[in-house]
């Protein structure tokens, strides 16, 4: 933004407090009012951290979420629930995660739920002076862990009935207030190295038109963080130039985890959007330095111009242990703060 260069912000997600995850095992415990409060408690732990390491974006952390994406499935109709994992033994990894059948027609006629989220960001961080940004899945990503069936042939047939469903969401949350939204594409990014990028492309547009130029609209392509594993081919070549013509004004990269390979291309999407940088590796526990940070900060400087670029973890911090990913945000934020006084 040409009005706050070189700004810091998140993807999405944060880590739940452990009180937060031991309740959550044992929510019928819990009257209404009590679960109200611990969705309130929980979103002001997130929202403090991130104010308390000096962001000028941040979220709700997603923490009334159990996960970035799957959570919404509980505000569709026509989906099953989820049949056991095909692979319960062995280390953790997306194989362990099994698909939900579609018994009929997706319809989500209560929304998504991102608009509550939001208003209850509103309320609890609406006076920090903070920006505020909500994120939602897109149709693609959100169609991944569904099995297509006779009505929904494949990924792409699911993906069109998701798709109206996604921007009716993001209509409401601008009808809101929402002043950013983050639209998250990593399944797109993951996988566009054997798809039709053009098709990815299409089906972003169509998703955002609802939002597109009456708000900020931001998407994520990063390659996967499910327990700390990334999944896919892990390059964005593949991706351009196709995704130069998405319909949004922040594209967000990973960089930190693959050793900023390939950090030129910021300067080609920094000259049709802003360009978010993921500097902070989300899957190692090595806390990056402010001057580790302040150093790569000024390399996306040699191929960005400072009023195009942000600077955010590669990815949400919901598999980062909350100890470390305070530290990581505060040194983010100090790094960062160290090349805008040089500048």
């Amino acid at each position: 933004m040409k009005d706050q260069p070189l700004r810091t912000s998140v993807i999405g997600s944060y880590p739940f407090p452990g009180w937060l995850e031991f309740s959550a095992q044992h929510l019928d415990q819990f009257g209404t009012t009590d679960r109200a409060e611990l969705q309130d408690d929980a979103a002001m732990v997130a929202i403090q951290d991130q104010i308390a390491a000096g962001l000028d974006v941040i979220t709700d952390g997603e923490q009334t979420r159990f996960d970035f994406n799957l959570s919404f499935y509980g505000f569709i109709e026509g989906i099953a629930l989820e049949p056991a994992s095909p692979r319960r033994f062995g280390p953790p990894a997306h194989d362990q995660r099994g698909k939900h059948e579609i018994v009929g027609e997706l319809r989500a006629p209560r929304g998504l739920g991102a608009v509550e989220e939001f208003q209850r960001l509103k309320r609890l961080a609406g006076g920090s002076g903070k920006r505020l940004k909500v994120s939602v899945p897109g149709p693609y990503t959100l169609s991944g862990r569904l099995a297509p069936n006779q009505q929904y042939a494949d990924r792409y047939a699911i993906t069109e009935a998701l798709l109206p469903i996604v921007r009716q969401e993001i209509a409401d949350l601008v009808a809101a207030g929402a002043e950013e939204i983050c639209v998250d594409e990593p399944s797109m990014s993951c996988y566009g190295f054997r798809e039709d990028t053009r098709r990815f492309v299409d089906l972003f547009n169509r998703t955002v038109e609802s939002g597109y130029g009456r708000t900020r609209i931001c998407t994520h392509l990063c390659f996967g963080n499910f327990k700390g594993h990334p999944v896919g081919y892990r390059k964005y070549a593949p991706l351009f130039p196709a995704f130069f013509d998405l319909h949004c004004d922040e594209v967000h990269v990973e960089m930190a985890n693959r050793e900023y390979a390939e950090l030129e291309i910021i300067g080609q999407i920094a000259k049709r959007t802003d360009v978010a940088v993921g500097i902070i590796d989300v899957k190692s526990y090595y806390v990056e330095t402010p001057e580790n940070v302040a150093e790569s900060v000024r390399a996306c400087l040699k191929h960005a111009p400072a009023d195009r670029l942000v600077f955010a973890p590669d990815c949400g911090l919901s598999q980062t242990a909350r100890w470390a990913a305070k530290q990581k945000l505060a040194n983010m934020v100090s790094g960062v703060s160290q090349v805008k006084k040089e500048l």
